[in-house]
């Protein structure tokens, strides 16, 4: 299979050499997304709420470049810096993906790029959402 890079025109730039994402048949693997404003380059002020609320944003930019929703997404990773922000995060992650819900791991991290509080990647496959 063929490996396509995808560059979301209105996403927040890289922080790296790596993609928004990169599809390979019916899989799309988007990068880990911090709150960064896309508008700006620069992290999202806040707590943990407003931090998610700009990274699923994000995701979001990615998934709409693709013709994709929250609802082909099947697999998520939250990278929290603190466990004690999980049901914060979960608040807010819940108002993203409101119905047949994404497998999902969630594990705390000693530091993550900018100084973000949060970040998440997903695995969205084309052909099988409400996005389809």
């Amino acid at each position: 299979m063929k490996k396509l890079v995808i560059r979301p025109a209105g996403a927040a730039p890289a922080v790296g050499p790596y993609n928004h994402a990169v599809r390979v048949g019916d899989l799309l693997f988007c990068a880990g997304q911090i709150p960064v404003d896309p508008a700006t380059g620069q992290l999202v002020e806040g707590d943990v709420r407003a931090q998610t609320e700009r990274v699923l944003r994000n995701v979001e930019i990615v998934l709409k470049d693709q013709g994709l929703t929250f609802d082909d997404v099947v697999k998520t990773t939250v990278f929290l810096t603190d466990l004690q922000d999980f049901a914060a995060m979960n608040e807010v992650y819940g108002r993203f993906f409101t119905r047949d819900h994404p497998a999902r791991s969630t594990v705390q991290v000693a530091a993550l790029p900018k100084g973000a509080r949060v970040e998440i990647e997903v695995i969205a496959c084309y052909g099988h959402g409400a996005g389809s």
